[in-house]
């Protein structure tokens, strides 16, 4: 099929998935679209059963759909960029602390619990033999919560300003810091030409890798804002502001990809500088109007797609009973992890500063603490590295991705129809000012 064939299934699909939501669930629009795009799944495979083209002809484009490089070389610059234009910058100043700690300690934290604990699942649990490393692989697939899958729900909730703050602003920078963790784990486990899997790849190594990826992006992408800001102010003609900030996202992602710079971390600083500074000191009240009229299409359109592509991922897992355990386990796992990893940094920060958290605080980040494109993104590109260099642990690529989809299905589902109702039940909802 020609990505003009391809395109128009997609976004054919996704107007009719969304049409159905607005008109009949009235769903938050990830929950809606992947919920549907998982029944129109179940439905084809129950058509394939009597039908078995109808089944092939899915498979074939799905298989067709390189998920990965769709994600993570193309959509996610913009969602990123789109989410960032939106948070305020001082807001996010307040919680610089906390946020960092979220995005690296957190990360990390949640990284090695969760891969503990899939390796009881997988080892002695269910007797499946698997690497201790691709373990911890898993947990840096699942560590980070979705920015993309996060802010759509985040904002229509009324949660706590501070509340909103934290969980929105963790999200845009754990998605970077969960890549490169995911990176030089790969080294470590001698895969995707990042190292041979030896001791070499060690912890100067991945530091020397963290550093570079993360901290080079956030550099490149406060270089970058600069630079747009600079040719916003010098100008008042919308159509060419817009075309600028739509150069920002394409060929500034592109050119922080080629020189090993960590895009999504480039796109979020970018994203917030010309969303606040920008947004005040360079654009006119109409090109304000018309610069977020266009990012909020572009955010509508690609989260629509998005959405309805994970859904329709299910066609790709293994449906093996052990597979299926496995995955149906790594959801309280990943729950715990991030219940531990949370409540340490917060616990931490309240003896340490003495400032007050919003109540109940942990319960909601925990529970808020979405999966989405990113994580099966990762997983579908470990399987297909997994299955080329080492053919004798195929299933294991097979196994690490039916588990994160569990994870990323109910936390989206689950969490996400919940979190309105949590918010409500704990007298959260509605406000707009709090504490720390």
């Amino acid at each position: 099929m020609t990505f003009f064939d391809i395109a128009g299934v997609l976004v054919g699909l996704a107007a009719l998935l969304a049409f159905l939501n607005h008109k009949l669930l009235k769903l938050p629009t990830t929950v809606g679209l992947m919920l549907l795009a998982l029944l129109h799944a179940a439905g084809v495979l129950a058509v394939g059963q009597v039908y078995p083209p109808a089944l092939d002809a899915a498979e074939r484009l799905i298989g067709s759909i390189d998920f990965n490089q769709t994600l993570m070389q193309g959509m996610l610059g913009y969602l990123l960029f789109a989410g960032a234009l939106h948070v305020n910058l001082s807001e996010l100043r307040k919680q610089t602390l906390v946020i960092a700690l979220l995005a690296t300690a957190g990360v990390l934290a949640t990284t090695f619990i969760v891969g503990g604990l899939a390796f009881l699942i997988a080892q002695h649990l269910l007797q499946i033999e698997i690497k201790f490393i691709y373990c911890l692989l898993f947990g840096s697939i699942v560590a980070p919560t979705d920015p993309i899958a996060v802010l759509g729900i985040v904002k229509k909730l009324g949660a706590p300003k501070t509340l909103e703050t934290k969980i929105a602003g963790e999200s845009l920078f754990n998605d970077g810091v969960g890549v490169v963790v995911f990176i030089a784990l790969l080294g470590i486990a001698g895969l995707g030409g990042h190292g041979d899997g030896h001791s070499e790849t060690g912890a100067v190594e991945v530091a020397r890798l963290f550093a570079l990826e993360a901290g080079g992006g956030i550099a490149f992408g406060f270089v970058l804002g600069l630079l747009a800001f600079a040719l916003l102010r010098s100008i008042d003609h919308y159509a060419t502001e817009i075309l600028i900030s739509l150069a920002v996202v394409t060929g500034g992602y592109a050119l922080a990809m080629k020189l090993h710079l960590s895009g999504p971390l480039a796109m979020v600083v970018a994203g917030l500088i010309l969303g606040n500074h920008g947004r005040t000191l360079a654009m006119s009240d109409k090109t304000r109007g018309h610069l977020d009229t266009f990012w909020e299409l572009v955010d509508e359109l690609l989260n629509a797609v998005l959405f309805v592509l994970i859904g329709l991922e299910v066609l790709v897992l293994s449906f093996k009973g052990e597979y299926l355990i496995a995955g149906a386990l790594a959801i309280p796992a990943a729950l715990l992890a991030r219940f531990l990893s949370v409540g340490s940094v917060v616990t931490v920060l309240k003896k340490a500063t003495g400032k007050e958290f919003t109540p109940h605080a942990i319960k909601v980040m925990t529970w808020g603490g979405l999966r989405g494109g990113i994580s099966v993104a990762l997983a579908l590109s470990l399987k297909e590295e997994i299955h080329t260099t080492q053919s004798s642990y195929d299933n294991v690529g097979e196994l690490i991705l039916t588990m994160t989809y569990a994870v990323v299905a109910f936390s989206i589902l689950v969490g996400g129809l919940t979190m309105g109702p949590m918010l409500r039940k704990l007298g959260l909802a509605g406000q707009s000012k709090d504490a720390h």
